[in-house]
């Protein structure tokens, strides 16, 4: 297999260079062909009513099939007779029409048509529609709205940006995956509700990538290695008509990333630049030495117990007037984040190209010397013939990254809790205290620190369409992608990051891991049109193969720190393992879309699915949706009594979609291999029989513009439901097997409702201000499981709940005697176990959304978003009187003014305590108003930048996380379950146009 993938990147780069080299042979001839007589050459710049230059304006000569676009710059040039018409053109802009009139420079300022923004093309996956005429639900972010977000993964710049899409940050560390649910959470497995990636045509596992390091708990995402400058859009599709022409990978959304492309027409460079810092927005409440001591000291006077050096060193071994803020030593750094970007672009009628450079690297907010580093590169490609019947596309994508961030060490919520008066965490001459922390029988809480991480990953995603006219109705269509995904981690161990008392050898991890996956879709497009009547239809097929692999490893004993990772001279390897999985994918898919008049829409899709992680008797599957849509307001009626009515769309759809994201060759028993040479042990029984996860959604939606669409708003109401979950079912030891792959009769269902608003409020010639709103009102709901009760989700689940609860004791009160948190024991035997848990708490969001506004004022230009989130939450730390530190409302409970149990460090109070937890005293409202994101931008006046030889130069600043309102008392209300969560970040930086 090996030597076929390095066959095809041969027979690659050999189409790729042939292609390029008959491009530029193209270009060349294009821009050599001599000029027709009586003709002349037009120039000039578009620009809009603000002075502003607007690309990709259409400049055609009226009545001819001659045409251009403007480039970055708002500038063009043309070919055009004396006394011809040129035609101006843009999507929102009102089309312009100018005589030439033996002009050779012509510039105008285009004026906005609200009406005609529903017309702007949106990318619906195998074909494209508009926004006016979708069927299906599809939102979609432009470059615009991300471009500037000091973010490492596009994800993390979606978050209260969309209706439906609930976005959580994977943490504070660079580089961590975030998690992203579309319309909710459809599968008992965790793996089972990632959506699909698909980038420029090509699908993307997105699945975390597994590491050792701090990034363990999240995983590194996949996506880190895109530049996100290099975005032109994000359409993430959800309901049945939008995803069901991907068939059983579209069961969880799908997410359309498109790059950007070139400019036709002259060239042109565009540089960025910014850097900033970002902080830890929060802290703890924590007690200060005084206070801890005096919790300390009442918790022994209370429990009547007398204190000793092995049950309060921090009283009588350690200083009782030193103060370390562990917060501010912990994560009280400053993390520099730092974006460089270079774009090339250029072309003429037939040939453009886009390239592009970008370096990026953040530190942490942790001591030590971390850091993530990010490199990547880009080349878009697209050319057309002289009659246009001969398109192609090429997009690369390359990406490489480092991260450094350690594990093993304690950047982690246990120490921010170390008691305020422990001792240093260092020697004078730099190295781990042991002494001070050994006396009281315990550990340096930064054991590990000299631990040394270095993760590198590189991902390659590559996509060829070509296209040619057979007839004019109809095009055949082939893309073909290619993608590459390497992840390398090692993580060196020294000795003198342990206690020296341990004689811990020299140790080093091993972990790699590598995606590869090819695709190859053709397809035949018609599209006709019959008086009223309009056609387009789709009929292909995709070919894929996905192979994994994934190597790990530990060695031990090198002789010194210099040799640590030489594993030559280690002195043993072991937990070695390895792992590879090949997936293969077949499917025929077709789609068809009826339009009346521009009035009456349906749109048709169904796909027929085959995978390999199915058995021979289930690998085959069908799949398929209905989509309607009626603009009411084309009927004269709603014209004649509803003028200010613009615009109205009644839709709905049906459909199914699947899943398929289980483990491979589930099908057949699995076997491991023994620690003992020539063993193995059974882990999976075979189950030839089990079949599809199938979802199942219906949709209705409407949508209204008023007065001219200067107001447009949109409501859906949704429903999917979610049968046949596939799950590993665990098997009894008695079996001589861990688990089965197999059909669970449990149905899982998402509803809801989403609202999207937006506005233009001002619009003048000097000052313009916009608002888009989008509210989300989800319910997650396990409708049907019989026999859970005799299930091993038993004490997991709940039918008629959803699926992120927690299962909670019942709190009965303190206990008058002993002044402890009591609980209900149901069944009264005596113990407390998952029969005593009777509350069933909701841990999924009530309500989330954004409300975004965009002000223009001459040169000046402010956008700021405002993310809200209505959910409960859990605050485990409230107790006190044990060693480490305590909330202030330890303080509260000491004067009797608290409902927490009494100040002890008692056997009976830590178990009162552990069973405390787990009831409903730590959910507290999590709800949250967040500052999401802030730009100011300036651009400077064309009058000075052009005295540099520059058509552009912005100055932009910009905030991430500023400002959050919330009554939770934890660090961050979006993480309640995970410390830090996100930071607080300014940027500032320059944009210049050449």
């Amino acid at each position: 297999m090996k030597n076929n993938y390095s066959r095809l990147k041969w027979v690659a780069l050999i189409i790729i260079g042939g292609v390029l080299f008959f491009l530029s042979k193209a270009a060349n001839a294009a821009t050599t062909t001599p000029l027709p007589l009586q003709q002349q050459e037009v120039s000039g710049v578009v620009e809009d009513q603000n002075g502003l230059p607007i690309p990709g304006v259409t400049v055609t000569v009226k009545n001819t099939n001659r045409g251009t676009v403007t480039n970055l710059d708002g500038a063009y040039n043309i070919i055009a007779p004396a006394n011809g018409t040129l035609v101006f053109s843009y999507i929102g802009f009102k089309t312009v029409e100018i005589p030439v009139d033996n002009n050779e420079e012509i510039s105008i300022q285009l004026e906005e048509d609200v009406s005609a923004l529903g017309e702007v093309k949106i990318n619906a996956g195998y074909y494209n529609t508009t926004e006016r005429e979708r069927t299906g639900n599809i939102s979609r972010v432009t470059a615009e709205e991300i471009e500037l977000q000091p973010v490492v993964s596009p994800i993390q710049a979606l978050a209260g940006r969309m209706a439906g899409v609930e976005v959580t940050s994977g943490g504070s560390h660079p580089g961590m995956a975030p998690t992203i649910k579309i319309r909710g959470t459809n599968s008992l497995r965790e793996e089972g509700n990632y959506p699909l990636y698909i980038i420029d045509g090509v699908p993307i596992n997105s699945t975390p990538v597994e590491s050792n390091s701090l990034m363990s708990s999240a995983g590194i995402d996949p996506l880190n290695n895109l530049d996100v400058s290099n975005i032109e859009s994000i359409e993430v599709l959800k309901d049945a008509d939008a995803t069901a022409i991907y068939g059983s990978r579209g069961a969880n959304g799908v997410i359309l990333i498109t790059t950007k492309k070139g400019r036709e027409i002259g060239t042109s460079v565009k540089a960025r630049f910014y850097t900033g810092m970002a902080t830890v927005p929060n802290r703890w409440d924590l007690l200060n030495t005084e206070e801890y001591l005096e919790i300390r000291r009442a918790a022994f006077e209370n429990d009547g117990v007398e204190p000793t050096e092995r049950n309060a060193y921090d009283l009588l071994l350690w200083d009782q007037d030193r103060y370390t803020d562990w917060q501010e030593f912990l994560y009280g750094g400053t993390s520099e984040t730092t974006n460089a970007n270079i774009t090339f672009s250029g072309g003429n009628e037939t040939t453009s190209f886009r390239f592009g450079s970008s370096y990026y690297t953040q530190g942490t907010v942790y001591p030590g010397d971390y850091d993530y580093r990010k490199v990547t590169g880009n080349l878009n490609l697209n050319h057309r013939s002289g009659d246009n019947k001969f398109n192609l596309s090429l997009s690369l994508n390359y990406g490489v990254d480092t991260n450094n961030l350690v594990g093993n060490v304690g950047f982690n919520a246990t120490t921010a809790f170390l008691p305020p008066n422990a001792p240093e965490i260092f020697n004078n001459d730099g190295s781990l205290a042991w002494e001070e922390w050994g006396v009281a029988g315990l550990d340096n809480p930064l054991e590990g620190y000299f631990n040394t991480s270095n993760t590198q990953t590189n991902n390659f995603i590559s996509n060829l369409t070509l296209s040619y006219e057979i007839f004019p109705a109809l095009r055949f269509k082939t893309s073909m992608g290619y993608s590459y995904y390497d992840s390398k981690e090692m993580r060196k161990q020294p000795s003198q990051s342990y206690n020296p008392a341990d004689e811990t050898p020299n140790n080093s991890s091993h972990l790699s891991a590598g995606r590869k996956s090819w695709i190859l879709e053709p397809q035949i497009l018609f599209e006709k049109s019959f008086n009223n009547l309009k056609i387009d239809a789709i009929v292909g097929a995709t070919f894929q193969e996905n192979i994994q692999n994934q190597e790990g490893f530990r060695a031990t004993g090198y002789a010194s720190e210099a040799l640590i990772g030489n594993i030559a001279a280690a002195e043993s390897i072991i937990n070695a393992r390895r792992e590879s999985a090949e997936y293969k994918y077949a499917a025929l898919f077709s789609r068809i879309g009826i339009n009346w008049d521009r009035k009456y829409y349906i749109n048709l899709t169904g796909r027929r699915d085959g995978s390999s992680r199915f058995g021979p008797n289930n690998r085959f599957a069908n799949f398929g949706a209905v989509g309607t849509a009626w603009i009411f307001t084309e009927e004269n009626f709603f014209k004649e009594k509803l003028p200010f009515l613009s615009f109205g769309k009644l839709r709905g759809s049906y459909g199914t979609t699947g899943n398929d994201q289980i483990g491979d060759y589930g099908y057949l028993n699995a076997y491991e291999a023994t620690d003992g040479p020539g063993g193995l042990y059974p882990t999976g029984l075979a189950n030839p029989n089990y079949s599809w996860e199938v979802n199942k959604k219906l949709e209705v939606g409407l949508e209204i513009g008023l007065f001219e669409e200067r107001i447009r708003a949109g409501f859906s109401r949704y429903r999917n439901r979610s049968s046949n979950q596939l799950v590993g079912y665990p098997l009894p030891e008695i079996t001589g097997f861990t688990s089965v792959q197999a059909n669970l009769p449990a149905t899982v269902e998402n509803s809801g409702w989403e609202f999207e608003f937006s506005s233009l409020n001002i619009d003048s010639k000097e000052f313009r201000w916009q608002t888009s709103l989008n509210v989300s009102l989800p319910k997650n709901e396990l409708v049907n499981y019989p026999d859970i009760d005799q299930s091993s989700y038993a004490n997991t689940y709940r039918v008629g709940y959803p699926l992120n609860i927690s299962l909670l004791f019942d709190y009965t009160g303190l206990d008058p005697e002993t002044g402890f948190y009591t609980v209900r024991d149901v069944n009264e035997d005596g113990s407390f176990d998952y029969q005593d848990r009777i509350i069933i708490q909701d841990l999924n969001r009530e309500l989330f959304g954004g409300i975004n506004n965009s002000f223009s004022f001459k040169n000046f230009n402010l956008q700021f978003l405002w993310e809200f989130v209505m959910q409960e939450g859990l605050q485990t730390s409230f107790d006190g009187g044990t060693v480490g530190n305590s909330r202030s409302v330890a303080l509260a409970t000491l004067a009797g003014e608290s409902v927490y149990q009494k100040i002890s460090q008692s056997a009976q109070a830590r178990t009162a305590y552990g069973y405390a937890i787990n009831t409903s005293i730590p959910v507290e409202d999590a709800s949250f108003v967040r500052l999401k994101t802030i730009t100011l931008n300036y651009n400077l006046p064309k009058a000075f930048t052009r005295k540099f030889g520059m058509e552009n130069w912005r100055l932009f600043l910009h905030g991430q996380n500023l400002l959050t309102f919330s009554e939770y008392s934890g660090m961050d209300p979006e993480r309640t379950s995970s410390g830090i969560g996100n930071l607080r970040t300014i940027t500032a930086g320059l944009e210049i146009n050449f």
